[in-house]
């Protein structure tokens, strides 16, 4: 699968002020630009004492700036040029003092002078903090950041864990993959802001004994992407998963299950708590009545073992049961007849859209093609009946529900 252009169109202009943390800067420079970015960097003098400036413009293709008195610039104002090409201005590194800095308004070098002279509606800024757990928890950098969102700043991180001086806690910057992430979602329309979404996803399994089970090839794929626009929209996102090795996304709440009767336990307390429901999950519609104590052994006979079936609860018609349901989306994944199925499932189940797919031919790979059926219509998703990576898909879709919503009261 090519590489995903999802800052296509985007001039990130990337600050580096003094930390350790300048060596992950390198790495972002990297995912920014194959993410489809152009990047321009520029240095503090303290940051140029941990990585050099050769380094991010080798990385960057442009030459870095790390004076105010760059004599590169026409009218030697680089501090006013570079901010006004920019899409965003991001300090990764963010050092407590250089976050003091731009709370204060200090401006005695390049990198503060651009964050200030940039115009603040065309050109956001986005702090990465990252410093010592003492320095990140010490009241003055609180009120410092505080002051910084106050200003209109957004902020990403920290993150926690192990840093540089040998103590563990929170300060330490972001990884360059968590800080790509954050930095496309900021990018995202907000059509879902505040939304409360939950979302099932993946296969379940349904033991037959200790070592064996029924399920089916649904990697999850489809719904983590539908968890990851949602979240990139605003929204708050539960996401309720089978067994699935995929990461959670970004902002999203996870909670993990094995069997379709977990998936309903959980999903049913829960229902009521959001706006929207979407079931994206493949759950097994049979278990086994029982479950054998031990392993069931060949006999010798070459007998297959046989077993009864008891039908697993209806987690999508039970959640648009509800007195005052979500508004439900339900996944039809088919193998046939794609929109009969889906109209069928849809009166079934009584709700109000059904997004249809052919199974066989989108478990476990990274494409798809839906089909959204409501009442009325049904129509490709995309438009022209072709395919699409499942996180455009699931971007399309997220828009599509935002459409459909009702008003918020």
């Amino acid at each position: 699968m090519s590489e995903r252009a999802d800052l296509q169109g985007r001039h990130i202009v990337l600050g580096l002020s003094g930390g350790i943390a300048c060596y992950k800067s390198a790495e972002l420079v990297r995912l920014l630009t194959k993410a489809g970015a152009t990047v321009q960097v520029v240095m503090t003098e303290a940051a140029e004492a941990f990585i050099t400036p050769v380094t991010m413009q080798a990385l960057s293709g442009r030459k870095v700036y790390t004076s105010q008195w760059d004599a590169r610039e026409a009218n030697n104002m680089p501090h006013i040029n570079l901010g006004r090409e920019a899409d965003a201005i991001v300090v990764a590194p963010a050092s407590a003092d250089f976050i003091a800095k731009l709370a204060q308004g200090r401006a005695d070098e390049l990198l503060s002078l651009m964050c200030l002279a940039r115009p603040r509606e065309a050109c956001p800024l986005i702090v990465v903090p990252a410093m010592n757990r003492e320095m990140w928890s010490h009241p003055a950098t609180q009120r410092n950041v505080a002051q910084l969102v106050s200003d209109g700043a957004s902020v990403f991180g920290p993150g926690s864990g192990d840093q540089a001086c040998g103590e563990v806690g929170d300060g330490r910057m972001l990884e360059p993959e968590e800080i790509l992430a954050d930095l496309i979602a900021f990018f995202q329309p907000k059509q879902l802001q505040g939304r409360r979404l939950l979302i099932t996803a993946g296969p379940t399994f349904e033991p037959i004994d200790p070592v064996r089970g029924i399920t089916n090839h649904s990697s999850g794929k489809m719904g983590f992407a539908i968890a990851r626009a949602a979240a990139e929209r605003g929204a708050q996102v539960t996401l309720v998963a089978g067994p699935v090795h995929l990461s959670t996304p970004r902002g999203v709440q996870r909670i993990d299950v094995m069997t379709a009767q977990q998936m309903f336990d959980t999903v049913l307390p829960l229902a009521a708590q959001h706006e929207v429901f979407i079931a994206t999950a493949a759950v097994a519609d049979w278990r086994p009545a029982t479950l054998a104590e031990h392993k069931i052994k060949k006999d010798g006979k070459k007998l297959a073992p046989s077993f009864e079936l008891t039908e697993n609860p209806d987690i999508l018609a039970a959640v648009a049961s509800l007195a005052v349901p979500p508004y439900c989306v339900g996944f039809a994944a088919e193998s046939e007849h794609l929109l009969e199925h889906a109209r069928a499932k849809l009166q079934r189940k009584r709700v109000p859209l059904i997004v249809g797919n052919l199974g066989p031919a989108t478990f476990g790979k990274d494409d798809n093609a839906l089909l959204l059926v409501d009442a009325e219509h049904a129509r490709p998703l995309p438009a022209d009946g072709t395919s699409a990576d499942k996180l455009t898909l699931a971007r399309e879709l997220m828009a599509e529900l935002a459409r459909r919503l009702p008003a918020r009261r």
